[in-house]
C-alpha cells in the first residue's frame, strides 16, 4: 500500500492533470513482427494485477502496442487506429507522444505490419528504465532490479528460434533471469493476430492469453501457451470430424494430446474417432487408459449416439463403457 501511495503521490507532484489517465504498471515488454507470418504480437510480465488488461494491443494488418508505466491505455487503440490510417509506428507514437501532457512517465511501444519499430521512454520512468529496438522488434522496461534486462530481452529474441510464441516467452525469461521488477512478479500476457485479417476480430486473434494474478506468472504463461497449441489441434480434429475426414481428426488428436498428456479428454476424442470408423480395436486401450483417470468419461459414451459421434449400435456401445 506505501508503495502505490508513492507512486500516485509522485505522479500528483509531477502531472496533476494527468492523474485520472493513469495507472502504474511498471513491467517489462516486448512488441514483435514475424515477417515470414505476418503476424503481430505483445508479450509482458509485471509485479501488477491483470497486466494483460492494460498494456497489450494488437490489430491484425496492422500493428502492436505495448503501453506502460504510469499507463495511458489510449496509447493502445489510438496507435492502431493511427497505424490503421497509414502512419508508420514512429509517425503515430510522435503524434501521440507530442498530445500528452503526462508523457515524461510514460512508456509506449509499437511496431506497425511492414517492421518499422518506435518506442518512447519517459524521462521519469522509474530506474532503470529504458528500450532497445532490433529488426522486427522493440523491447522495454521500467522499474527493473538492473539495466540489463532490455538488452537481455533483446539479444534473447534475435537468437531464440521457434515461432513468434516462443522467441516471445524467450525475452520474457530472459528479462526475469536479469531480475526482471524490482518488486518482484505476479501477472504476465501474451497476445498475438494473425498474419491474414480477416476484418473480424475474435478470429483474427489467434492467441490470447492472461495469467491476472500467480506467483511464476512465466511458467503459467510458457504452460498455457503449450495447453492452446493442444486445443488448436483438438479443434482442427473436431472440424476434420465434422467433415467426416477421420484419418486428419486422429493425426490432429494425436497432436493434441501430445502437447497435452494430463488431460485424458484428448485422447478420448481418438477413441471415440477410431470406435466411430469400425477401428474398435485400436480404440479400447485408449478408452481404458482414458477412464482410470477420468470415470465420468465412461458414463458420456451412450450420450454420443444421438450426436452421430458414435454408431447407433447397442453392442459397439456395451463393449466399451464395459470395459476394465
Amino acid at each position: 500500500m506505501k508503495r502505490f501511495i508513492f507512486c500516485f503521490f509522485l505522479m500528483y507532484v509531477a502531472f496533476p492533470e494527468a492523474l485520472p489517465d493513469v495507472r502504474p504498471v511498471h513491467t517489462y515488454s516486448i512488441v514483435a513482427l514475424d515477417p515470414e507470418t505476418g503476424q503481430l504480437g505483445v508479450a509482458v510480465q509485471s509485479h501488477w494485477f491483470s497486466v494483460g488488461s492494460l498494456v497489450p494491443w494488437a490489430k491484425a494488418g496492422v500493428g502492436a502496442v505495448a503501453t506502460q508505466s504510469f499507463v495511458k491505455v489510449e496509447y493502445g487503440p489510438d496507435g492502431l487506429k493511427l497505424m490503421g490510417q497509414g502512419f508508420t509506428a514512429n509517425q503515430a507514437l510522435e503524434k501521440l507522444v507530442s498530445a500528452d501532457e503526462g508523457k515524461a512517465v510514460r512508456q509506449v511501444a509499437m511496431i506497425d505490419i511492414h517492421g518499422n519499430v518506435a518506442a518512447y521512454t519517459g524521462s521519469r520512468c522509474i530506474f532503470a528504465a529504458g528500450d532497445q529496438q532490433g529488426k522486427n522488434y522493440s523491447v522495454q522496461a521500467n522499474l527493473m532490479e538492473h539495466e540489463t534486462v532490455w538488452p537481455a530481452m533483446a539479444e534473447a529474441f534475435e537468437n531464440s528460434s521457434g515461432d513468434l510464441a516462443d522467441r516471445m516467452m524467450a525475452a520474457l525469461t530472459a528479462a526475469e533471469a536479469k531480475g526482471g521488477d524490482i518488486r518482484g512478479k505476479q501477472s504476465a500476457a501474451m497476445l498475438i493476430v494473425t498474419g491474414e485479417p480477416t476484418g473480424i476480430p475474435w478470429k483474427d486473434k489467434i492467441l490470447d492469453l492472461r495469467i491476472d494474478d500467480h506467483p511464476e506468472p512465466l511458467l503459467e504463461l510458457q504452460r498455457l501457451i503449450r495447453i492452446h497449441r493442444a486445443y488448436q489441434h483438438a479443434n482442427k480434429g473436431d472440424l476434420y470430424v465434422e467433415h467426416k475426414e477421420i484419418e486428419k481428426a486422429l493425426i490432429e488428436y494425436k497432436k493434441a494430446a501430445e502437447y497435452y498428456p494430463e488431460n485424458p479428454e484428448l485422447p478420448y476424442w481418438s477413441a471415440v474417432a477410431l470406435a466411430d470408423i469400425g477401428r474398435i480395436n485400436e480404440a479400447l486401450p485408449i478408452f481404458r487408459d482414458v477412464f482410470s483417470r477420468e470415470p465420468r468419461l465412461r458414463a458420456l459414451v451412450p450420450r454420443l449416439v444421438k450426436s452421430s459421434l458414435l454408431p447407433d449400435d447397442k453392442n459397439l456401445i456395451d463393449q466399451i463403457i464395459s470395459i476394465k
